[in-house]
């Protein structure tokens, strides 16, 4: 059982706060894409992904893989509830006062049923495998560099993402060719916002880590 001082119980609380705000933005800013070189689109989500996998792979470097999992449950069980109320909020009838809202309201938050699988099973999948990995590296190079550990761990499971997220959302809307296209040009995004991202992973590791959690991290 992993013992937590008070310090390290609140800092494991606000790193949670940390994951599951970046998780959420992603899923609902990321709707908005921006231009980007050569003619490509590139969604803003691309700023706040990277941190859910990177955050999962500071938890675990600190706290180990326990928690590093829990943390996966909690992003999974608040996307799915986000989602439940979404389309709870969607069924419910409009008042007359706030019709001004109703065509954007719906249009944004109006996710189809096969997106919204999309997104959960991309996510637990993509997510457990990265823990999985990240412990996988770690094991193979014994704790040593954190940086080629976590770049290692969020290559695989940010295609893994990638590729079921736009296979289940989109086969079959998009030719091939062009969906092949659009999974291998979001990986490659989030893999290198992932790579500029790893310098504050260091900062997060020093912020989060005290004696008893280094050991746990360590242990695990």
């Amino acid at each position: 059982m992993l013992q937590l001082t008070e310090s390290s119980f609140r800092k494991l609380v606000i790193a949670l706060a940390v994951y599951l705000a970046s998780l959420f933005a992603a899923n609902t800013l990321g709707l908005k894409i921006m231009p980007f070189i050569l003619g490509t689109h590139l969604s803003v989500a691309v700023f706040s992904f990277p941190v859910v996998f990177l955050m999962t792979d500071v938890i675990g470097e600190v706290y180990g893989k326990r928690i590093a999992k829990f943390f996966v449950l909690a992003g999974f069980i608040a996307t799915a509830l986000f989602i439940g109320y979404s389309f709870l909020s969607l069924a419910m009838p409009w008042s007359d006062a706030g019709l001004w809202a109703k065509d954007g309201y719906n249009q944004i938050f109006g996710i189809s049923v096969r997106i919204a699988v999309a997104s959960l099973v991309a996510f637990i999948v993509a997510e457990y495998q990265d823990v999985l990995s990240f412990f996988f590296f770690k094991n193979l190079f014994k704790g040593s560099g954190f940086w080629l550990r976590s770049n290692l761990s969020n290559l695989w499971s940010q295609f893994l993402d990638s590729a079921l997220f736009m296979v289940i959302a989109f086969a079959g809307v998009y030719p091939t060719p062009t969906l092949v296209s659009i999974i291998f040009t979001w990986w490659l995004y989030k893999v290198a916002m992932g790579f500029l991202y790893t310098p504050l992973s260091y900062v997060a590791i020093r912020l989060l880590r005290e004696k008893g959690s280094e050991a746990a991290g360590k242990k695990s």
